[in-house]
C-alpha cells in the first residue's frame, strides 16, 4: 500500500506533459525513468481522483462480486482481499506483450495453454477460504505465480505446485526477484499434493478437474476448505467450496478453467 501511493503521487508529478521547471538535465532522466516505471504501474496520467488501471479493475472486481453475491453469499470483497490485490503488481506476471492488459479484469494467456486468472476470479476463490494470518495455504496451478503472490499477503505460508516445468521455473524466480519470501514452488502433478508439508489449513485449485483430487482432501486440515473448479473440460465447470469438516461442497457460480493435467 505505501508503494502504491507513493507511485501514484509521484506519478502525478511526472505525468506526460506536465512542466516541472528548468531543472537540471538529471532531474529530466528522473522524469523519464518514473514516467516508464508508472507506465508499468498502471499510474500513468492522473490528476488528484482520477482513477487508475488498478482503481478500475478493484471497482469491477466490487461489481462482479455484487452480482454473483446471491449465489456466493459474498456481496462485496473485504479489505484483507483488496489490499492484498492493491499491493500486487499484477503487470509483472504476464507477458511483456500483454502488459497495457494486465489490469483488466479477464485471463489473460502466459504461454504453454495457460492463463492468468481474470481478476474477479482470484479475489473471490481468496476471499472464499477465509483466510488468517497464521495459515498454511496450498495451490495447485502456480501459473505466473500472482495467484501465490495474493495468497502470500494473507498467509503465513503459501506452497504451490505447477506441472509444466519451465512455468514452475519462471514463477519461483520472479516471486523471488519481487520478495515473495514465504512462497515456496514446486513443478510437478498437484493431484498429488505435497504430503510431506501436510496439513494445509487452505487448498486452491486454479485447474478444472471431474472430482476433487482424494490426496488433496487426505491433505487438508479438518476445518480447512477447499476451492477448485469442478466440471468437465470442454462441459458444465463451476466453481465449488469444500469442507473437510462437514463433508459439504457447496457451488458457486458458473466457471471456465483450463483442464488439470498429469497422472491419476
Amino acid at each position: 500500500m505505501i508503494w502504491d501511493t507513493w507511485m501514484r503521487q509521484t506519478c502525478r508529478l511526472f505525468r506526460p506533459g506536465r512542466r516541472v521547471g528548468a531543472a537540471a538535465l538529471s532531474w529530466v532522466l528522473v522524469g523519464a525513468a518514473v514516467s516508464a516505471a508508472c507506465s508499468e504501474h498502471g499510474t500513468v496520467g492522473g490528476e488528484p481522483g482520477e482513477e487508475t488501471p488498478m482503481d478500475r479493475m478493484i471497482a469491477e472486481i466490487q461489481r462482479d462480486a455484487g452480482h454473483t453475491a446471491s449465489y456466493t453469499g459474498v456481496d462485496r470483497i473485504g479489505t484483507a482481499v483488496i489490499g492484498a490485490l492493491r499491493a500486487t503488481a499484477r503487470e509483472e506476471f504476464v507477458p511483456p506483450r500483454s502488459r497495457s492488459l494486465a489490469y483488466a479484469n479477464h485471463p489473460l494467456p502466459i504461454g504453454h495453454g495457460q492463463t492468468i486468472s481474470q481478476p474477479f476470479i482470484v479475489a473471490i476463490m481468496t476471499e472464499v477460504l477465509k483466510l488468517a494470518p497464521d495459515h498454511r495455504v496450498l495451490e495447485i496451478g502456480t501459473g505466473s505465480g500472482y495467484q501465490a503472490a495474493i495468497l502470500s499477503r494473507l498467509a503465513a505460508e503459501v506452497y504451490t505446485i505447477e506441472i509444466v516445468p519451465e512455468l514452475a521455473a519462471s514463477a519461483r524466480d520472479r516471486l523471488a526477484r519481487l520478495g515473495y519470501e514465504n512462497v515456496r514452488v514446486r513443478a510437478g502433478d498437484g493431484w498429488y499434493g505435497w504430503p510431506e508439508q501436510a496439513p494445509f489449513d487452505s487448498i486452491m485449485i486454479t485447474a478444472v478437474s471431474d472430482e476433487i483430487p482424494p490426496a488433496l482432501v487426505a491433505q487438508l486440515a479438518d476445518d480447512g476448505l477447499l476451492v477448485m473448479p469442478l466440471g468437465a473440460e470442454h462441459g458444465f465447470q463451476e466453481l465449488v467450496v469444500y469442507a473437510k469438516r462437514t463433508g459439504e461442497t457447496r457451488p458457486l457460480f458458473p466457471v471456465r478453467f483450463v483442464p488439470l493435467t498429469g497422472n491419476r
